[in-house]
């Protein structure tokens, strides 16, 4: 029986979408692991994503299908990208969660693994308070929730400037969002991806 894992992602300039890739390829590490990116829906009008400059750059990633409630109960773990908004998760993502009502009441989620990664404009931005507020929802939904052991996390490099926590992997775009994820959070991602779908294959062992 393969491991299915799936990753929900929403990305406005693509920073998340490749930490998403990262965290695809982590997966992809683990024997029997099959992974899905899928993108949650864009809520904001076109015109607007066009004067901001993100219609252009999410053309990168136009080609990953986008998420349905529905879909989440397919994979055995799910790990979700969104970036913050004043230290919780975007509209986008917080729009979508709020449609899995239905899942909740009949138990879908109950028991799949679920963790977390996010990005932010400044070094302290939220990174933190995105991830374990988005906890909240996903021990609603019974999740097993997985972040990333603390001796991965690299944060005893002080030499440079980089996210990832125990709560999860994360990026820092600065605030015109030129700062591309760094090799260092690339790999902490990775082994989110990794580490997440060597404990769902564990527990949905059969």
């Amino acid at each position: 029986m393969s491991t299915k894992v799936q990753i929900v992602f929403y990305s406005m300039y693509g920073h998340m979408y490749k930490m998403a890739e990262a965290v695809a390829a982590g997966v992809r590490e683990v024997e029997g692991a099959e992974v899905e990116l899928l993108q949650v829906p864009e809520l904001m009008p076109e015109e607007a994503l066009v004067r901001s400059g993100a219609k252009a750059a999410r053309e990168a990633f136009a080609h990953v299908p986008i998420a349905t409630p529905a879909k989440l109960t397919e994979a055995h773990a799910i790990i979700f990208g969104a970036p913050t908004r004043f230290g919780n998760m975007c509209a986008q993502m917080r729009n979508f969660l709020d449609q899995t009502g239905g899942i909740w009441a009949k138990g879908g989620l109950i028991g799949k693994v679920g963790s977390v990664f996010t990005s932010t404009a400044t070094q302290h931005g939220g990174q933190e308070t995105t991830i374990t507020s988005f906890h909240t929802t996903l021990l609603h939904h019974g999740m097993v929730i997985v972040g990333v052991p603390y001796s991965e996390t690299r944060q005893t490099i002080i030499t440079e400037i980089t996210g990832g926590s125990p709560y999860g992997a994360s990026t820092i775009t600065g605030g015109d969002g030129s700062r591309q994820p760094s090799e260092n959070e690339l790999a902490i991602a990775s082994f989110q991806g990794k580490h997440v779908a060597g404990i769902a294959k564990k527990l949905f062992r059969e």
